[in-house]
């Protein structure tokens, strides 16, 4: 990480600590500074104790210990408040390192969820699930260990030089030599450590997302007996990791017994030094002086000891903050759209808003003179000449069109990679086009706002998810407002609700890991049904009956027909058995529409549909 990325880093990690704890952060730092300044006044303290009292008493012949007593309790007291600052200012940082990881984990949640789809397509899961644990988890040593100790460190060290160079210019001279040569190894060390902790949380997040990837595909690889190939790509990320782990903490482990072993040595100059100096009278050098100052470099040293030892830790909250606000830097899903969604009732051709959801859906449009206009919601989707491509070198879709009007079934069928799906998310808009446009009730989808878009649409997917929840909120989530009546008449609808009552608890059964209590069946039921008590005007069924056997087919079928019933669908399925009864097919071949028309009308015409309709060639 060059070093200014690396400040920039560190300026926005310090604008979550200290600028959204305030309050907290300045009580940490005046804690911090008594706590700093106590060791600096009990170290010179010794002086006057020894020349002043102790020293003079060896003299008396009657020595009086009271004012030697009343001294050293001054101490005690001195030391009492550095404790107790000590002990508030790192249980205020423990609050303020929680507070500081809960909104970070906020900001990063926030953002996931306005990232585009083709974010989450290109990045692991298990990838991204490192940055809220590994990542937030270096931070968590850093904030509330590693940084009030550097902090402390740092205030001691000059409250501690400016005492030195008041006590002792030449002894002074000397530890600043010494201490030149531990900041010196310190960032020739320290600075190889940091380039291997970076690299560390790199490969930490691949062996995360390696292992989610093996943990979901377990039962693939015990089918196709993929164990020792599993083992030997794990082996080689996770070597990796330890190459990386072993070079970052083999500098950070040298660099604190060399500050220590100097320490030492310029422990023993000082002493000899001063003790030189004091025979000789050189300077008003005084046995308290010398006593004082040795404490005084040793207090010293174990700052600068401290700041070396954290540089490593450092260096890896760097790394994994760099990380996360990678993340928290990527571009949301861009909306520019002015057209919402609403209900509106309709009093003899005039549109007015509704204040409940009793009114029928309606495009609300701006006009541009500060009014709008309201356009009723049919489902009437257009492609006119669309091209598309998941990357700018490499079309997926050429010159799409396509058109279904109000209550409409359109079907797509194709090979494998032919476009079907990629077809339906543009409909989502999860993804824009390279060219051409696409009209939902004559309005460009790109006016559409997203969010209200996406509502006007039922979707099920081929891939079921099922969220850890009773079945009765798994339905809700098509829509939260729903009551229980409607989520059961949704599952009536798409024929759940007999094998739902059959389970222990109904629809009080808890799923988890994804309903990995129930069938594949099962779990497609749900999902239906979940999009049947959203009540979209416009349905897309991705190979929904896909994982559904004939006898399950047959049961959901009628309910998927009531479904249907009224809306436009757009239906993409591998079994041609459940397209029969569309208005219109498309078939599709590398991305282009090559037939279109009604199931008799493409039998007639015994081109490609007919072909994979009577089984002459199969869908790949």
């Amino acid at each position: 990480m060059k070093k200014t990325k690396m400040f920039q880093v560190w300026k926005r990690l310090l604008s979550y600590i200290a600028g959204r704890h305030k309050a907290l952060f300045g009580t940490v730092v005046v804690c911090i500074l008594i706590s700093s300044g106590t060791v600096v006044v009990s170290s010179l303290f010794l002086e006057i104790l020894i020349d002043n009292y102790i020293m003079p008493l060896l003299l008396e012949q009657n020595p009086s210990f009271a004012p030697l007593l009343r001294t050293i309790v001054i101490m005690g007291c001195i030391y009492m408040v550095g404790v107790l600052s000590t002990f508030l200012y790192n249980k205020i940082m423990v609050k303020i390192s929680q507070g500081t990881l809960k909104e970070i984990r906020d900001d990063m949640f926030e953002h996931m969820q306005e990232l585009p789809i083709g974010y989450f397509d290109t990045h692991t899961h298990g990838d991204v699930m490192s940055h809220y644990t590994n990542d937030t988890d270096t931070l968590r040593q850093f904030i509330s260990q590693a940084l009030p100790q550097f902090i402390s460190a740092v205030v001691t060290v000059v409250v501690i030089l400016v005492s030195m160079f008041l006590s002792s210019v030449p002894l002074t001279l000397l530890v600043i030599a010494v201490t030149t040569v531990m900041e010196f190894l310190s960032q020739k060390i320290g600075g190889s450590s940091a380039k291997y902790f970076i690299k560390q949380q790199i490969t930490l997040g691949n062996v995360t997302g390696y292992i989610e990837e093996m943990i979901n595909g377990q039962k693939v690889i015990k089918v196709f007996c993929h164990e020792e190939e599993a083992k030997q790509g794990f082996d080689e990320k996770n070597n990796t990791l330890c190459d990386d782990a072993t070079k970052a903490n083999k500098f950070g482990n040298i660099l604190m017994p060399v500050i220590m072993q100097l320490g030492n040595l310029q422990y023993v100059l000082l002493a000899l030094i001063g003790g030189l100096l004091a025979l000789h009278g050189v300077g008003n050098v005084t046995v308290g002086m010398i006593v004082a100052f040795l404490n005084l470099s040793k207090t010293y040293c174990m700052p600068v000891s401290q700041i070396a030892q954290q540089i490593s830790m450092m260096a890896m909250a760097l790394a994994g903050a760099e990380r996360i606000f990678r993340l928290i830097d990527e571009q949301p899903e861009k909306d520019s759209g002015d057209v919402t969604l609403v209900h509106v009732n309709n009093n003899n051709g005039v549109y007015e808003e509704a204040e409940n959801r009793d009114g029928i859906w309606a495009w609300k449009c701006p006009d541009g003179s500060g009014s709008f206009k309201y356009v009723p919601l049919k489902g009437e989707i257009r492609f006119e000449d669309v091209d598309f491509g998941y990357t700018d070198k490499k079309l997926v879709l050429h010159c799409i069109n396509l058109w279904a009007n109000e209550g409409q079934k359109i079907a797509f069928v194709g090979a494998t990679g032919a476009g079907k799906t990629t077809i339906t998310n543009l409909i989502n808009r999860f993804y824009d086009l390279n060219d051409g446009k696409i009209f939902y009730d004559n309005i460009n989808i790109e006016r559409i706002r997203k969010k209200d878009l996406r509502h006007s649409m039922g979707v099920v997917l081929q891939d079921v998810n099922l969220f850890t929840g009773t079945i009765m909120e798994n339905i809700r989530y098509g829509n939260l407002s729903a009551t229980d009546e409607e989520c059961i008449a949704a599952s009536k609808l798409a024929n759940a609700h007999d094998f739902i009552m059959r389970l222990p608890n109904g629809y009080d059964t808890v799923l988890t890991q994804n309903g990995a209590s129930l069938s594949q069946g099962q779990r497609q039921l749900i999902s239906i049904a979940r999009a049947a008590v959203a009540n979209p005007p416009v349905m897309i069924l991705d190979e929904a009956t896909s994982s559904i056997d004939t006898r399950t087919e047959s049961l959901v079928q009628q309910g998927m027909d009531n479904l249907m019933k009224g809306r436009t669908v757009f239906v993409i399925a591998h079994r041609l058995s459940t397209v029969r009864n569309s208005d219109a097919i498309m078939v599709l071949d590398q991305g282009r529409i090559i037939e279109r028309g009604s199931h008799d009308e493409l039998i007639d015409k015994k081109g490609v549909y007919y072909s994979l309709y009577t089984g002459a060639f199969e869908l790949s």
